[in-house]
């Protein structure tokens, strides 16, 4: 393999990443990397095979388009080093560090960084392994001052929210919250609404036909930020003596005894994000966020007094009643969807179900964009709903007609059992591997800790700190060597299903096909993986049926004709594309 030998050239990727949106949008970071790898590069005879960047990507996962580029280079062979200008560039963690350093290895390309300490003997890669786990107790340090300053404050009595709560704004000094009666009489609405008995949903649909825009702008109202609204202590009005078992003397000292406040609670949860990635079918990968959310113990919430403006008789019947209403707003039994969960909104969210029946007419179903609706993101996503009656009337005759070529199915089935694999990332038991080695290494380290405290260079406190941050270290490659069984689980049933499907279609007659139920529709197109997106030309379907390459072929369209009362489907026979970008229906 050229550059891996020692005789052939050398040849570099250069990778630079930053993790803020405000370093991706002024770019300043990720050249002044990239200018700084050149001039090493050059310096060291290295020829530059290409420059990678990640902005606005966090280290703490390695789940990241630019490195998964850098992995995919690596992969295709004759690349000599990975060059990075720091070595927290390529991970934060230092396990993932690791991970990249063990995978290159496999295709003989070495991982360096300009501020490396050690060399590649076991000393060298020890003294990096601690310098890793210095820079992440530095990292924690200063997290941890940040989160104690800012506790510090609230307990004070001052606010330090990014964005103060609907219905508030920052005074002057920018240390706690005044009403703002613009927005603080849409609250009012809504409590009065929740407390006549209307569900959220007739609440967001009374707010849209008035004209009052979400919090975020939209025209959709977020129920679920509607039930936490009408729940939040911060519109609850509280006594003064409630609040002096709830905040410091000092801060009862400020507050008017006549007067009620409501609560601001901070220090509530713990939430940490991060990013994931999947196939998308096509053979590339998407990217999204994931967020974790952890309920801290209720002794250590902070409360800070706000203003109070509705009153508390108002709050506690909205409370109670909306209590009572909750789950019973469901006026209509659930049909059989076909396509539940297999509907995509072109703005990436996926598009739930959603049932309406005008002026108690006739019941419509639709399938609908999540994101839009949930989200209040109307501004944002220009999908509308979906008649139900108009998709899947569509979708079902093509998929029909493809279960008759097995060939067909199989192929596409190995293909995605191929991404799940994800050849390029290392087979699950390598890694199960790696994940043991780094345990190992985790022990090597803790008693480097120890004889380094011994001999006087670190405090017992500077070694119970790391010694946390190991352990943390420890746990976190405990969870990928279970992500790894996981992961290869997936695979499994991925298998398992291409069998069942095949014996499916090897044992029903095509008659047949026609007699599924719409839950029994829904299951098989589980089974092939099936996505239906709307688009300008119709529907883009991807799925197991549709590998990469496969000629064009040919499946009904739906047409539609406007009447008074419903929506009639006929059937026209029209060219489908079939391609990288999946299928057009």
């Amino acid at each position: 393999m050229p550059g891996t030998n020692g005789h052939g050239p050398k040849r570099a990727i250069l990778y630079a990443r930053v993790s803020t949106d405000e370093q991706a949008r002024s770019g300043y970071s990720l050249a002044q990397q990239l200018e700084a790898l050149r001039e090493y590069a050059a310096r060291e005879g290295y020829e530059v095979l290409e420059g990678v960047s990640d902005p606005g990507q966090s280290g703490a996962s390695l789940e990241r388009p630019g490195m998964d580029c850098v992995r995919d280079l690596v992969a295709a062979g004759g690349v000599s080093v990975v060059l990075a200008q720091d070595r927290d560039r390529f991970a934060r963690e230092p396990a993932y560090h690791y991970l990249l350093r063990k995978e290159f290895e496999g295709y003989g390309t070495k991982i360096r960084a300009l501020n490396d300490r050690g060399d590649d003997s076991p000393e060298g890669e020890l003294t990096d392994g601690i310098l890793d786990q210095l820079a992440k107790y530095e990292r924690a340090k200063l997290a941890e001052r940040s989160r104690r300053g800012k506790m510090r404050k609230a307990r004070e009595g001052h606010l330090s929210l990014a964005t103060p709560k609907y219905g508030f704004r920052y005074n002057e000094a920018r240390t706690g919250l005044i009403v703002h009666e613009a927005e603080m009489e849409v609250v009012e609405k809504v409590f009065l609404m929740a407390a006549e008995g209307l569900g959220v949903h007739s609440m967001r649909t009374r707010l849209r036909q008035e004209g009052i825009p979400s919090p975020k702008g939209g025209r959709v109202w977020d129920t679920r930020l509607l039930r936490l609204m009408v729940a939040s202590d911060i519109y609850r009005p509280h006594s003064h003596d409630e609040l002096a078992g709830l905040v410091t003397p000092e801060v009862v000292a400020r507050l008017d005894p006549d007067e009620e406040y409501g609560i601001c609670w901070l220090n509530r949860q713990k939430t940490s994000t991060r990013t994931i990635s999947e196939p998308d079918g096509n053979g590339g990968r998407r990217y999204k966020k994931r967020k974790t959310i952890k309920i801290r113990p209720k002794e250590e919430w902070i409360a800070v007094p706000v203003p109070a403006r509705l009153s508390r008789v108002l709050v506690d019947r909205a409370r109670t009643t909306m209590d009572s209403n909750r789950g019973s707003e469901r006026k209509y039994l659930a049909r059989e969807w076909e396509l539940r969960g297999l509907v995509r909104c072109p703005c990436g969210s996926k598009m739930g179900t959603h049932t309406t029946q005008p002026h108690g007419g006739r019941v419509y179903h639709y399938y609908k964009c999540r994101g839009r609706s949930s989200l209040g993101q109307a501004g944002l996503c220009k999908q509308g709903a979906i008649r139900a009656s108009a998709v899947e009337p569509l979708v079902w005759p093509f998929i029909a007609d493809l279960l008759k070529n097995p060939e067909r199915i199989r192929a596409g089935m190995e293909r995605l059992i191929d991404e799940e694999r994800d050849v390029g990332r290392g087979d699950p038991e390598w890694e199960s591997r790696v994940w043991a080695e780094k345990l190992a290494e985790c022990d090597r380290l803790r008693k480097a800790y120890q004889q380094q405290q011994a001999a006087g260079l670190m405090t017992l406190e500077e070694l119970g700190t790391m010694l946390r941050d190991l352990e943390e270290t420890r746990r976190l490659a405990q969870t990928e060597l279970k992500s790894s069984r996981a992961r290869r689980e997936r695979v499994e049933a991925l298998e398992s299903d291409r069998d069942d499907l095949l014996d499916f279609m090897a044992g029903t007659v095509p008659e047949a096909l026609d007699t599924l139920t719409g839950n029994e529709r829904n299951k098989l197109y589980r089974l092939l993986r099936l996505e239906v997106t709307p688009s300008p030309e119709g529907y883009e379907v991807r799925g197991a049926f549709c590998p990469l390459g496969l000629p064009p072929s040919k499946t009904p369209k739906a047409t539609t004709s406007n009447s008074t009362n419903h929506r009639e489907i006929s059937l026209q026979q029209i060219s489908a594309r079939c391609g990288p970008t999946g299928l057009h229906l």
